[in-house]
């Protein structure tokens, strides 16, 4: 069998920004262990696998190197602009059948709109035990970190500044700790999303990493769902003034990205976040398997 194949950099208008991610045309029918292998030969931190829906206009099935998640940012941006580049949808409205639910998107050239799900926030985490997961102190976390999901959970965590920020490194012990606080085992809560609220740029408002554990690369450039779930947390705990920020994230790989981001509703009840970026196709060929 024979997929056309798309690899896009998300959350950036040039080539070798953003995150890439390789879109797999008609292949959400492929098997579990088909998908997984192929995202460990790109070596990409998540690959997209479209299909037919009865319930949208298309479904999305998003693959980590080591398992099938529900949800997730850069992916959807990566996907619509494949369909897109390839004439398979226009501009304007659609909607995407995820395993999170049913995510509006609009396209217009490269840029993309998704509005992710209304957050569901979850536990707070003891500072201690998030700040060892990243070999920081407790000190340098500056708001009581919470697990919140749009889609895909995270432990949103706030540190005091950027140059905390860049220190980060992920402890992998105190990360299964993390996990075992959390009665989870890695399927149900990524790992920590560390946000500082100083841009990358003179432009940004917000500046984020998020570093991974094996079998995943070390780093994930730029994490559109991860982002909708810190807006979230900001907005809600009264750390952002106003619902509408520039989002930025994986200038210190050398892969610079950037997202509008606009929360929807009250502090107290949000309705769903708007995550936009650019997209750029980078290349585009055949699967044969």
């Amino acid at each position: 069998m024979s997929y056309d194949v798309d690899w896009v950099d998300a959350f950036s208008d040039v080539p070798f920004g953003g995150n890439g991610c390789a879109v797999v045309h008609q292949g959400a029918a492929l098997p579990d262990e088909v998908c997984m292998a192929f995202v460990r030969e790109t070596s990409l931190v998540e690959c997209t696998f479209t299909g037919p829906s009865d319930l949208a206009d298309i479904r999305v099935r998003y693959f980590l190197a080591g398992r099938e998640i529900p949800f997730a940012g850069h992916p959807t941006v990566a996907t619509v602009a494949a369909l897109r580049h390839r004439d398979l949808i226009s501009d304007g409205a659609l909607t995407l059948e995820t395993g999170a639910g049913i995510v509006p998107v609009e396209v217009s050239g490269n840029i993309v709109k998704m509005t992710q799900i209304a957050p569901a926030f979850g536990d707070r985490v003891d500072a201690s035990v998030v700040a060892a997961v990243g070999g920081i102190s407790a000190t340098d976390i500056v708001s009581p970190p919470r697990v919140v999901s749009t889609g895909l959970p995270f432990c949103i965590t706030v540190v005091k500044d950027r140059a905390t920020l860049e220190r980060v490194q992920i402890d992998m012990p105190a990360f299964r700790s993390y996990l075992d606080g959390l009665g989870v085992y890695g399927t149900d809560v990524m790992e920590p999303f560390w946000v500082t609220l100083e841009g990358a740029t003179a432009q940004g408002d917000t500046f984020s990493r998020l570093l991974m554990s094996p079998p995943n690369p070390p780093e994930d450039p730029f994490t559109g769902s991860a982002t909708g779930a810190m807006a979230s947390y900001l907005w809600a705990e009264g750390l952002i003034t106003e619902p509408r920020f520039l989002a930025e994230q994986g200038h210190g790989l050398g892969r610079p990205g950037q997202a509008q981001v606009e929360v929807l509703g009250p502090r107290d009840a949000i309705t769903g976040v708007v995550v936009q970026g650019a997209a750029h196709v980078l290349m585009s060929g055949v699967l044969h398997l």
